[in-house]
């Protein structure tokens, strides 16, 4: 297939890597990003020294992804420590100052994680959010579930602002089925887009299925195909 142009060719990344096959997986496959979950309430849940080995595994530029929720600032620097390179999304209730402050030294890059709601009529100021956040790298949408991280949930794309101006990460529920009409949808909308996945291409909750990883992959790049 014809590699699109890289203003817009979608980045992709699998969340919630926990063994090493399914890191290799997510590499063999194309896969610009693999993200490891340091939220100790998640079934997709691993320590900072096994995110490390993971992260070891990468080879050269595919990035490494630390998911923290309401985490000290200590604790985020510690675990960035053992993970050369790795950018950090927040997906709890960070302010933009304690984002700034658990990544300042030495400084690294971070990714917001929005909770869109659900509800029918529930409103959520996303224009806001991002202003709020804007040193963020980029804005990851994902749909507000009760509890933390992501619930494999899909919220209404066509509710999203007609121009957001950030760099986007379209995430909830995200399939090889449905991530082809998401990027149609919601790249217009932003600077440049991503998107993230994790229960999506998995087997069971932590374990992923390679199969469903490269089908996923491969229905991003017909998405860009279509642009």
């Amino acid at each position: 297939m014809t590699t699109p142009p890289a203003a817009t060719r979608t980045r992709i990344k699998i969340c919630g890597i926990t063994r090493e096959q399914d890191l290799e997986a997510a590499v063999a496959a194309g896969a610009d990003a693999v993200g490891f979950v340091l939220y100790d309430k998640s079934p997709r849940h691993v320590a900072p020294r096994r995110a490390a080995a993971l992260a070891r595994r990468l080879p050269p530029y595919v990035t490494p992804v630390l998911l923290f929720v309401n985490a000290p600032a200590a604790e985020v620097a510690a675990a960035c420590d053992q993970v050369p390179g790795a950018v950090v999304q927040f997906h709890g209730d960070e302010t933009p100052s304690q984002c700034l402050a658990a990544t300042a030294r030495p400084a690294r890059p971070f990714i917001r994680a929005a909770r869109i709601p659900l509800a029918p009529g529930a409103s959520f100021d996303l224009l806001r959010f991002a202003a709020d956040f804007a040193q963020a790298q980029a804005i990851l949408l994902d749909a507000h579930v009760e509890g933390y991280g992501g619930g494999g949930k899909v919220f209404d794309w066509s509710l999203l602002p007609p121009s957001v101006n950030s760099h986007l990460v379209l995430s909830g529920g995200l399939t090889p089925a449905n991530v082809t009409d998401g990027i149609v949808q919601v790249r217009p909308r932003a600077l440049s887009l991503a998107v993230d996945v994790s229960s999506g291409v998995e087997a069971a909750k932590g374990i992923k299925d390679a199969g469903k990883i490269h089908r996923f992959v491969a229905a991003v790049r017909a998405a860009d195909a279509l642009q």
